[in-house]
C-alpha cells in the first residue's frame, strides 16, 4: 500500500522566552501507511539535541528512512521539530552574532562580512518547560486528527528529557514508549531554575568533519558504518537547515543547534506515580559502544553523568524492557543495526513485547537474535 507523505505546520502559541507569546507553526511531517478501512495508530517520533527529526527518521537513502518502515506496517508515522532544530523556528539563531562565541571563528568564509562579537540575545534558547509545551500541541493535534484518545512515542536521544516527564504527566494521553539512546542523568535537577533564560548565548555549531569524526569514535565493529551514509545524513541535516547551510565551508555549511536548559528527569521523576512501567509500557534501546548515553568513568557532575540502565531501574512499573544492540553506538539510526531497531519497533507497537516479555533486560546480536541477561 502506498504510503502518503504530508507537511504540516502547526499553530503553537511559544512559550520559548526569545519570542514568548508569539504564534507560531511547528513543522510535523507525518507519513500515513493506514491501510483502508483501517483505523489510525499514530506514532510521534522526537528528534535529540543535534540531529533535525528528518535526517534522524525519514533519511532518504536505502534502508535507512524508519518511520517509512513503521508507516509500511500500517502506522500512521508523526515526525516534529521543536522550536530550535529542523524546519521549525528558530528564534534568534538566524543572527550569526547569536553564536557561542567560542565557535565564531566557525563562520568563514560565511556569511560574508561577518564580524565575532558577543551575543545580540545572551541567553540561551529553549527549556524543558517550552519543548514539553510543544510536544503537547503536536499531541494534541495527533488525538484530533486520527481519533484517538492516546499516542505512542519514539524517541532517540536528548527526547527523553521531553517524552519521558511528559509521559509521567500526561499518561492518558500516551500509549507506549520507545526510546533509543536515551540520556538520563539518575541525579539530574528535578526543578526548574527560580529565573528563565538562563545567561549565554542560544546557538552552538556543529562541522561536518566534527560530526564523522565524532561518531567514528564509537565504530568498533567490521561494516557497522557505511562509508556513504556519513555524506547522506550531513545532507539531510543541511537540507533541514536553509541558513546554517549557507555559513561556514561553502560545500558543507554548519549545523545549528540549540542551546536549551534542562530539568525534570532523573530517578525521582522516572519513577513518579508508577506511571512509568504502568500505564505507559517503556522499551529502552542503546548500543553496546554509545558512550553518550553511559558516561564512563561516571562524570563528577550529576547533570552529566548518564546511564540507561539506571533509567532502567529508576522505572518502578513492571512493564518494562531494556535491549544492548551489539556493534552499535548512539547514531545506530545510520549504523548496519537500523534494521534490527526498525524491526524491534514495529514488533513493540504490535505487541509492546520483546521476545515474548513484557520485563527484563537482553543483548541483541547483528543477526536481531535477542538474548535474555541473567
Amino acid at each position: 500500500m502506498a504510503v502518503v507523505t504530508t507537511d504540516h505546520k502547526v499553530t503553537h502559541t511559544s512559550t520559548v522566552p526569545a519570542n514568548a507569546g508569539e504564534v507560531v507553526k511547528l513543522f510535523v511531517r507525518e507519513r500515513n501507511g493506514t491501510p483502508p478501512g483501517q483505523p489510525r495508530r499514530p506514532v510521534l517520533m522526537l528528534h535529540g539535541r543535534s540531529v533535525p527529526v528528518l535526517a534522524g527518521f525519514d533519511l532518504p537513502y536505502k534502508t535507512y528512512g524508519w518511520a517509512e518502515t513503521l508507516a509500511k506496517a500500517g502506522y500512521d508515522v508523526f515526525m516534529m521539530d521543536l522550536q530550535g532544530s529542523g524546519l521549525s523556528p528558530r528564534p534568534k539563531m538566524d543572527d550569526p552574532r547569536n553564536v557561542n562565541p567560542s565557535q565564531q571563528n566557525l563562520l568563514t568564509p560565511r556569511p560574508p562580512g561577518f564580524t565575532p562579537g558577543p551575543p545580540n540575545y545572551p541567553f540561551q534558547l529553549t527549556n524543558s518547560n517550552s519543548d514539553r509545551d510543544e510536544l503537547d500541541t503536536v499531541v494534541e493535534f495527533i488525538r484530533d486528527e486520527c481519533g484517538v484518545e492516546k499516542v505512542a512515542f519514539i524517541g532517540w536521544s536528548a527526547a527523553a528529557f521531553t517524552m519521558g516527564p511528559y509521559a509521567v504527566k500526561n499518561p492518558g494521553k500516551v500509549e507506549s514508549l520507545f526510546l533509543l539512546a536515551p540520556i538520563f542523568p539518575p541525579k539530574g535537577t528535578s526543578n526548574p531554575p527560580a529565573t528563565l533564560p538562563r545567561p549565554g548565548f542560544p546557538t552552538f555549531l556543529g562541522t561536518k568533519s566534527g560530526f564523522g569524526s565524532g561518531w567514528k569514535t564509537e565504530v568498533h565493529c567490521d561494516g557497522q558504518r557505511e562509508d556513504d551514509v556519513v555524506e547522506a545524513a550531513w545532507d539531510a541535516i543541511m537540507k533541514s537547515d536553509p541558513v546554517g547551510s549557507t555559513w561556514g565551508p561553502p560545500t558543507e555549511g554548519l549545523n545549528r543547534i540549540r542551546n536549551f536548559w534542562r530539568w525534570g528527569w532523573n530517578k525521582t521523576t522516572a519513577a513518579q506515580g508508577g506511571v512509568l512501567g504502568g500505564s505507559v509500557p517503556v522499551l529502552m534501546v542503546y548500543g553496546e559502544y554509545d558512550r553518550q548515553v553511559n558516561t564512563s568513568p561516571p562524570n563528577p557532575d550529576p547533570e552529566l553523568d548518564f546511564s540507561v540502565p539506571a533509567l532502567y531501574d529508576a522505572v518502578t512499573g513492571s512493564h518494562k524492557l531494556m535491549v544492548k544492540l551489539d556493534c552499535a553506538g548512539h547514531s545506530v539510526v545510520w549504523e548496519m543495526q537500523h534494521q534490527n531497531v526498525h524491526h524491534l519497533s514495529k514488533h513493540w507497537l504490535k505487541h509492546l513485547k520483546v521476545d515474548g516479555k513484557t520485563n527484563g533486560v537482553f543483548d541483541m546480536d547483528t543477526d536481531g537474535n535477542l538474548t535474555p541477561v541473567p
